[in-house]
């Protein structure tokens, strides 16, 4: 069984709330699970016990706390094709309010939080993203490379664009295992983007893997949005769970 539970967190800029899921008992590795742009909710909370039911004490903050609590957008999950415009508007109106630096200042935090934390085992920790999470996720073993061992993302975009702050030019910073998926119908990941990331994952030393699922499109983990596919989620747990498990210790 697992506990759940809704704290705040302070940050340089503020009060983070987070949803936390553990076991009932005992001391356990950290994964700081990283939203979507659609924000905290049910589903993201159904995610996190998941990986919390493997033995994990997960974090999932609102990346967007300086501007709104969840929801954050307020169309209702599930979305339905029809909702996406409006709710596409809504978040990307939320995520230019979040750079880089405002996101690694809250990590910062985070990792601090962890460590202060009595039923989280202290050492190394996992980090895994959906969407703009997956950027995050990466960003995160990069800056804290003595601390992250196991890094996931999966359908994110813009992981390797011709930005001067592109997550692609961290990966020689990481120390963790790597794991990246994205969709082969990706508009936000185009192919010459896949092709910059793989030659870029070439050149580091951090053991790593990088898939592109078939017939799958941007969001293709999350059940509540039009994306959802039931494949791809299931083959997410499939990889993520191993990597988790061969590099924290339980």
């Amino acid at each position: 069984m697992t506990q759940t539970k809704l704290i705040n967190i302070s940050t340089p800029d503020g009060v983070c709330d987070t949803f936390i899921a553990h076991p009932d008992t005992g001391a356990h590795p950290a994964v700081i699970l990283f939203m979507d742009a659609f924000g905290p909710r049910e589903y993201l909370y159904q995610m996190a016990q998941k990986l919390a039911s493997h033995g994990y004490y997960v974090l999932l903050p609102n990346m967007f706390y300086r501007v709104k609590s969840p929801p954050v957008i307020d169309i209702p999950f599930p979305l339905k094709p029809a909702d996406m415009p409006a709710a596409v508007d809504q978040i990307m109106a939320l995520l230019k309010t979040l750079t880089p630096e405002m996101a690694m200042r809250d990590v910062d935090a985070f990792i601090d939080f962890l460590a202060a934390q009595e039923n989280v085992l202290q050492g190394k920790i996992g980090t895994t993203g959906y969407c703009m999470g997956g950027a995050l996720s990466l960003r995160t073993a990069a800056r804290h490379p003595e601390k992250v061992a196991a890094a996931a993302s999966f359908h994110a975009g813009n992981l390797a664009s011709e930005s001067p702050d592109s997550p692609h030019l961290l990966l020689n910073k990481i120390a963790a295992e790597i794991y990246i998926a994205s969709a082969d119908h990706d508009k936000s990941m185009p192919s010459e983007q896949i092709d910059r990331l793989n030659t870029a994952l070439t050149t580091i030393h951090a053991k790593h893997q990088a898939e592109l699922y078939k017939d799958a499109i941007h969001g293709f983990t999350m059940a509540d949005l039009p994306a959802y596919n039931a494949a791809a989620l299931e083959r997410h747990w499939e990889n993520l769970l191993p990597l988790l498990a061969r590099n924290l210790a339980q």
